[in-house]
C-alpha cells in the first residue's frame, strides 16, 4: 500500500504523523511525503535553507521514507501563488504516486500556509478519476493547531487514533534530526512536549501513545 503525507513545510510530517509514518513503513508500506514549500532567501541565509533539507532527508532516511517530493513553493507566501498553481503542483504529486491513504494538514491551523494546503490537497484527492484515494486523513501540528483563534470552525476534533506505543521513541529521534526547528520545553515544538501529547492521545484509547486524526474521507467499495 501507498501512503503519502502532504506537509506545507519540513518537519509538519515528523510532528503531525511521525508515529504513524514509522508503524507502516514496519508494516512493509510505502510512505511517500511531498514538502510543499521551502522558505524564501529573502527570509532566511542560504546556509539555513540547505541545512533544513538536509535535515528533511536524513530524519526521512532514518524512517524509511520511501521518497521525499520538494515542490519548493514559497513559505509564508502561499497566498501570492494562485491557487490554481498550487492546486496543479499537488495533484501531480497524487496522481503520480497513486497513494491509497493521504494525510493532509488540519484546515484550521494558524498558520495560513497550513489552510491553503489543505486546500488544495483536497482538490487533489478529489473521487472523480480512474484512480480513487481510499482514505484521507488530516494531522495536528504542534504550534499551528492549538494557536489559532479559539473557534468552532477551527477546532481540531479527532476521530481516528493510532497506537504508536511501539514508535514514539523514532518519531522524537526523527524529529531531533530537525535541529533548526527544535526548541527548549516548554515551547510546543520540544521533544518533550511532543512525546507528552502522544501521551495525552494515547490515555484517550488506553495506550501508551498514539497520534490523532480527522477522517475526512473513507471510500469502501
Amino acid at each position: 500500500m501507498k501512503i503519502l503525507v502532504v506537509a506545507p513545510h519540513a518537519d509538519d510530517e515528523v510532528l503531525g504523523v511521525g508515529g504513524t509514518i514509522a508503524k507502516y513503513i514496519e508494516e512493509g508500506h510505502d510512505v511517500y511525503v511531498c514538502v510543499v514549500t521551502s522558505g524564501h532567501p529573502s527570509m532566511f541565509s542560504e546556509d539555513i535553507l540547505e541545512k533544513l533539507r538536509n535535515e528533511a532527508i536524513e530524519s526521512h532516511k532514518f524512517l524509511g521514507i520511501k521518497e521525499t517530493i520538494f515542490l519548493d513553493l514559497p513559505a509564508v507566501l502561499l497566498s501570492e501563488i494562485p491557487k490554481h498553481e498550487i492546486n496543479a503542483k499537488i495533484y501531480e504529486v497524487i496522481d503520480r504516486i497513486k497513494p491509497s491513504i493521504v494525510f493532509i494538514p488540519h484546515f484550521g491551523d494558524m498558520h495560513l500556509d497550513h489552510y491553503i494546503v489543505s486546500q488544495a490537497a483536497m482538490v487533489g484527492v478529489r473521487p472523480i478519476r480512474e484512480h480513487k484515494v481510499m482514505e484521507v486523513y488530516s494531522y495536528e501540528t504542534l504550534s499551528e493547531t492549538e494557536w489559532n483563534i479559539p473557534h468552532a470552525s477551527n477546532a481540531f476534533i479527532p476521530n481516528t487514533w493510532v497506537d504508536i506505543s511501539n514508535h514514539l521513541a523514532k518519531k522524537v529521534k526523527a524529529m531531533s534530526i530537525y535541529s533548526t526547528q527544535v526548541t527548549r520545553f516548554p515551547h510546543p515544538r520540544s521533544l518533550e512536549t511532543i512525546e507528552a501529547l502522544a501521551r495525552l492521545r494515547g490515555s484517550t484509547i488506553g495506550v501508551n501513545a498514539a497520534e490523532a486524526f480527522c477522517m475526512l474521507r473513507r471510500i469502501v467499495l
